[in-house]
């Protein structure tokens, strides 16, 4: 496990990684880490390695850009030092396209988005032991959807970003696009952007085998 005794590890996001964390640092027991897959991540690590202390931060805002994503980094990720740093940005960046197309802004465009995310990255690769890039998703099966295609396409400008920085990305569309296979998206999320407890394991178990955990059995 590439966590080691004493590692705070912060993730950063949007609503999906929010989930009613505290503030002004999302820390401690029960909702301190919100309701989502921080906090499925947090328990599963509390489970299976009770001899390491892993400082886990949730500083995920809801409604966030990546706009604001960039506009907070130094205050919400930079400023506590942390060992690793994953972050999800991009659902609000594309659903503004959508619930209000009539306030569409370019600060929502393809080229903004990309410049954020490497703004982002040139700040902290090398200042930290590791830095992941988890891709947006939309919990749809129709490949066809309007949203569903531009989400991807912002799922690949983050590709983009994570390899021209040489760090892992995590495409979360190809995992909820093979859950849907099987599952209607009501059953993981109620807005297709929002997972419930199902779509937060889907992501935490995810990460879980991305820092080379060991199996829940």
């Amino acid at each position: 496990m590439i966590f080691e005794h004493g590692d705070r590890v912060v993730f950063a996001g949007d609503s999906v990684t929010d989930c009613g964390r505290k503030r002004p640092y999302g820390e401690g027991l029960w909702e301190g880490v919100g309701n989502g897959y921080v906090r499925q991540v947090d328990s599963m690590l509390s489970a299976l390695y009770p001899e390491k202390l892993i400082h886990i931060t949730n500083v995920g805002e809801s409604g966030a850009t990546s706009t604001d994503m960039l506009n907070h980094w130094e205050q919400n990720v930079e400023a506590i030092k942390p060992d690793w740093v994953f972050f999800m940005i991009g659902a609000n960046d594309v659903w503004r396209q959508f619930d209000e197309p009539g306030q569409y802004e370019e600060r929502y465009t393809p080229e903004v988005y990309r410049k954020n995310l490497d703004a982002v990255c040139a700040r902290t690769v090398g200042k930290v032991k590791g830095l992941f890039i988890l891709s947006p998703f939309y919990m749809e099966a129709n490949n066809e959807d309007p949203m569903k295609k531009r989400m991807v396409e912002y799922a690949g400008i983050a590709k983009e970003i994570a390899e021209k920085y040489g760090v892992p990305f995590v495409d979360l569309q190809k995992d909820f696009d093979e859950h849907l296979k099987y599952r209607y998206p009501a059953y993981i999320s109620w807005d297709r952007v929002h997972p419930n407890w199902v779509g937060g394991m889907i992501i935490a178990s995810k990460l879980m085998k991305l820092i080379d955990a060991k199996p829940l059995y």
